[in-house]
């Protein structure tokens, strides 16, 4: 295990995050034997439950959330053993007093890693309130599950507040698209392979497209979201994040510091959008329509009120150095989409001359599409001749080359993304984790979008549920001649 810590503590255990994912996570980590034989997880929120009723409540969630052929009554049955449960009020001294009576005879030997999934409103309070009960020092690790903040401004306030209590090393920020495998398999296609290097700049590549789409509605996010919208929901981190891993230099080694040192590269190249806010972005919210083959509610519909909160975005932007200069990056994203999808598009430049064409043969460019959800899948679209004699000319047809991590790992069981986040918190990896300096240029960008839409009066444009957005964020790409890979 390494320099693996033996105690966790859950805050805002008895939420929903922590049902969906992060009890289902330590249940398969423990299933397989990842985790110390003796990791004691303390699971806390408001709720009063004692030790029993949070177990109960881990096992239905496990029994929900669990695929049924990955339960196991005896894994289940030796896993429910190691929660404890301590209510806490992180505005009471009191509450921290006792759960530091709790925690700490066990922490003090073992490490602790502590893990706030909480409304970040209460990320300060909690910090201070562990200061203060003497849950912090050399042997304490605080991961930070996002938002963190709701600008640049706001998020130097959360950062500062956690340096007062943990170091930048100490801190692991989580953003869970980092823990998604396909998302690693991203840097081994990038740097495991020589045949892409060689074209992974502006000689080679024509333009990248990232979509992350949402079916769903607001799902009683609506307090949160409202207060958010696409931007600062998916942008600011998931996007951004896929954008600096797709554009970011190799790393000298693969280690946290060399990986998260090239990805800020990225992001302080990012071309800022501010004056251009009108002719590099669409905003968009939706309406009424029809998703998934029944009626869908439109946003204001299903908020209750009035909201200019933008439910879909789309932007081209530049990274400006010298890979990717003249490359534009489209990043879309949205509520109510055709389909749930989350994906990468590389679209190679064509051949320089054809030979074929004499011959009536057509070619179609290259393009990489690497699939992070619900498939995990990498294909590479090729030229290849069709079958057949060809006696007056030749057929082409552009095919798939697919790798299917499915398929190519049938034996491997696919993990949560949390399974590795919580894995490498309590070893102390942080490269999947995102470090305070990605955090605050990622709010910098987002923040000049957000100052430019004001300056432009820029306003979301309405777009019916189930349709792919607003027509302006089609001709945002066709002004450059692009098509978005539906």
């Amino acid at each position: 295990m390494g320099n693996s810590f033996g105690s966790l503590l859950l805050f805002g255990a008895t939420g929903d995050l922590s049902q969906r994912m992060l009890l289902p996570s330590l249940y398969g980590l423990h299933a397989d034997g990842l985790v110390p034989p003796d990791l004691a997880i303390f699971g806390t929120a408001r709720s009063p439950h004692d030790d029993d009723s949070f177990r109960k409540l881990a096992a239905e969630a496990l029994e929900k959330f669990v695929p049924a052929d990955r339960l196991n009554d005896a894994a289940v049955a030796s896993f429910l053993p190691r929660l404890r449960y301590v209510p806490v009020d992180v505005t009471k001294d009191e509450d921290f007093a006792r759960l530091a009576d709790a925690v700490r005879p066990v922490a003090a030997d073992k490490g602790l890693a502590i893990f706030l999934s909480t409304a970040p409103d209460f990320f300060a309070p909690t910090i201070a309130g562990l200061k203060g009960a003497g849950l912090t020092g050399d042997k304490v690790r605080l991961a930070l599950e996002k938002p963190l903040g709701h600008s640049l401004a706001s998020s130097r306030e959360v950062n500062d507040a956690v340096l007062d209590a943990f170091t930048e090393e100490q801190t692991f920020r989580i953003d869970h698209y980092l823990g998604k495998e396909t998302v690693q398999n991203l840097l081994v296609l990038r740097f495991g392979n020589l045949m892409f290097e060689p074209l992974w700049n502006n000689k080679g590549v024509d333009y990248v497209q990232i979509t992350i789409g949402e079916t769903v509605g607001l799902e009683g996010r609506a307090g949160y979201y409202d207060g958010s919208g696409a931007l600062r929901d998916m942008v600011q981190n998931h996007m951004l994040q896929l954008l600096a891993i797709v554009a970011m230099e190799p790393p000298a080694r693969f280690d946290a510091t060399a990986i998260r040192n090239e990805k800020v590269k990225v992001l302080t190249a990012l071309r800022p959008i501010v004056a251009s806010a009108r002719d590099d972005t669409v905003t968009g919210q939706y309406s009424a329509g029809v998703a998934g083959g029944t009626g869908a509610p439109g946003y204001l519909d299903e908020l209750g009120h009035a909201s200019d909160t933008e439910t879909f975005v789309a932007i081209r932007a530049h990274v400006d150095n010298w890979r990717w200069a003249g490359v534009p990056f489209y990043l879309r994203t949205g509520k109510r989409l055709p389909v749930r999808t989350s994906e990468i598009v590389i679209q190679f430049k064509g051949v320089p001359h054809s030979i074929f064409k004499d011959r009536g043969g057509r070619l179609h460019r290259n393009r990489l599409v690497i699939k992070l959800q619900p498939e995990e899948l990498i294909r590479m679209l090729v030229m290849a001749k069709v079958p057949g004699l060809d006696r007056e000319g030749i057929d082409l047809r552009e095919v798939p080359l697919d790798l299917s991590l499915t398929s190519a790992f049938a034996a491997s069981r696919r993990r949560i993304a949390y399974e590795r986040l919580l894995l490498d918190l309590l070893e102390g990896d942080p490269t999947l984790f995102v470090r305070r300096d990605e955090v605050e240029a990622q709010w910098q960008w987002i923040d000049g979008i957000r100052k430019g839409w004001a300056m432009n009066q820029v306003t979301p444009k309405a777009y019916p549920a189930g349709t792919w957005g607003p027509a302006a964020a089609i001709a945002l790409t066709e002004r450059d001649g692009v098509h978005w890979n539906d």
